[in-house]
């Protein structure tokens, strides 16, 4: 499965999680609800990823958490905001440069619509 027919699962699964709450619930909620749609889908994941970076030759452990990691391809970044703002897609940008992931989906299940609150970001690589 590819990066884009990934994202198309997990958006799926992001959908039925929305489906079933709907908004107003907490991001953990929404993170525990995802985790079992995935597991339901059979698809591979890490929660809750810690992730290092290096800064000028010093080994920052732990420098941020990614809320998943699925089939070692795609960052998925959860919010229940009232918006998305600038600040939440730099954040995810900067998780796929420090993991070198082409693709990431910023989820903000607070909204009436789940497909309004998707927002894919791409890291370039190169």
């Amino acid at each position: 499965m590819d990066e884009n027919d990934l994202a198309r699962t997990i958006i799926g699964a992001a959908i039925e999680v929305h489906r079933t709450l709907g908004p107003g619930m907490l991001e953990s909620t929404y993170q525990e609800c995802l985790a079992r749609e995935l597991d339901l889908s059979g698809i591979t994941y890490s929660r809750e990823l810690p992730v290092s970076l290096d800064y000028k030759g010093m080994e920052i452990e732990q420098a941020y958490r990614l809320d998943f990691l699925v089939n070692d391809l795609v960052v998925v970044e959860l919010k229940s905001v009232q918006s998305v703002e600038p600040v939440h897609k730099a954040q995810l940008l900067t998780y796929l440069k420090w993991s070198k992931k082409r693709l990431g989906l910023l989820l903000n299940f607070n909204v009436p619509v789940l497909r309004s609150g998707i927002h894919r970001v791409v890291n370039k690589l190169g």
